[in-house]
């Protein structure tokens, strides 16, 4: 299959060995000819009708070999405190372990509890409304994806499609897909924030979806200067790939505006609120043993050392001996960071984190409130 010389989105034009299928909630076994049968064919069941309140529910289970293509997802956008608790989890092969785990937004490319129209080469979000990934997804005897509502009220409407091959070459060494979710609601100063850790196996990152809140918005400082650190297979206390600054991680430069691209991009950086995403899929990462993706807390004052930026800022502790240290400006902060990684590995898949709570997830979203984007509807 893979030697085919005619390619359309990276699957042949035809293969006798590949089967297309697709859940849904009319189809919840995606099985051949079974699909819109509810209501005599007349769309009788578009959707879960309501998600409960702390309902986990299990929106596709798939016996394989097999590979997840393609997932669209859309809920009714009651703003950030919902979608930052609705949470996804996604299991392979038997694993009691999630492979991914991650609220649905930020999984989806969006961080803060937010929706933007953008899209991406592996994430697209058309009107801001509808969630879609096209993470290629392999798994070998089974895969079972879940969606739990944290919210703490119920959810209502939960609309979904999963779009799968069956009879996919899958073996034991294929590297299977995973996300994980992190938030620290306050760094700790001189500490890099863990994006990713603890990874063992053999596989390549693929990127992050990471999200800044600014703790000292309007000071006319920058938050931006921390690099993106990556230590490859026994990496200590330098990185293998180190960047320049987190505008420059996501492809851009002297700051960092709204914009999205096919494996970089913002679309979020409004009101101290940053979200941006970047994606190794043309410049791969790849590991053999561990991977650990950090991200440095450092910003830039623009005075370039002439002054003291902490007679503005009275909110950050006493730091100005960290601010000396730094040539042309730069100085440690504190700010509220999350992110979701992406990558693929071998199985086992080790124990995550705990995933952050809903207070900690939900934390400082308020400020995130006149930031709701609601598409326009006729």
């Amino acid at each position: 299959m893979t030697n085919d010389p005619f390619q359309l989105g990276g699957t042949p034009l035809y293969s006798p060995v590949l089967k297309s299928r697709a859940i849904t909630m009319e189809n919840k076994t995606g099985e051949k000819g079974r699909g819109g049968m509810e209501g005599g064919g007349r769309k009788g069941a578009a959707c879960l009708p309501n998600l409960e309140k702390d309902q986990e529910f299990t929106f596709a289970e798939i016996d394989g070999p097999g590979a997840i293509r393609h997932i669209w997802i859309t809920v009714e956008n009651k703003g950030p405190f919902k979608m930052r608790n609705l949470i996804l989890r996604f299991y392979w092969d038997g694993q009691e372990t999630p492979s991914v785990e991650a609220p649905l937004t930020d999984f989806f490319g969006v961080c803060h509890g937010l929706t933007r129209p953008f899209e991406s080469e592996f994430l697209v979000m058309p009107e801001g409304a509808g969630f879609n990934s096209y993470f290629l997804m392999p798994f070998g005897r089974k895969a079972r994806l879940t969606i739990a509502n944290e919210t703490g009220q119920d959810a209502g409407m939960f609309f979904f499609q999963v779009d799968y091959t069956l009879g996919d070459p899958v073996t034991e060494e294929t590297p299977r897909f995973h996300a994980q979710f992190r938030r620290t609601a306050r760094t700790t100063m001189r500490e890099d924030f863990v994006i990713l850790d603890g990874v063992q196996g053999r596989g390549r990152y693929l990127g992050a979806t990471i999200g800044v809140i600014d703790l000292v918005p309007g000071n006319s400082t920058w938050w931006g200067e921390g690099e993106v650190k990556i230590f490859l297979d026994g990496d200590t206390q330098y990185p293998t790939i180190c960047g320049t600054g987190a505008e420059d991680y996501v492809g851009s430069g002297w700051g960092l505006g709204e914009f999205a691209c096919r494996e970089m991009g913002a679309p979020v950086s409004n009101n101290g609120f940053i979200s941006m995403y970047r994606f190794h899929a043309r410049d791969p990462i790849y590991f053999s043993e561990d991977v650990k993706v950090t991200l440095q807390q450092l910003g830039n004052d623009a005075t370039h050392g002439d002054a003291d930026p902490w007679g503005v800022m009275g909110e950050f502790r006493a730091l100005g001996k960290y601010h000396k240290e730094h040539p042309d400006g730069y100085f440690e902060r504190e700010d509220d960071v999350c992110s979701t990684a992406y990558w693929y590995q071998t199985l086992p898949t080790q124990p995550f984190p705990v995933l952050p709570d809903r207070a900690l997830r939900s934390v400082n979203l308020s400020r995130a409130l006149d930031l709701v984007h609601r598409p326009p509807r006729g």
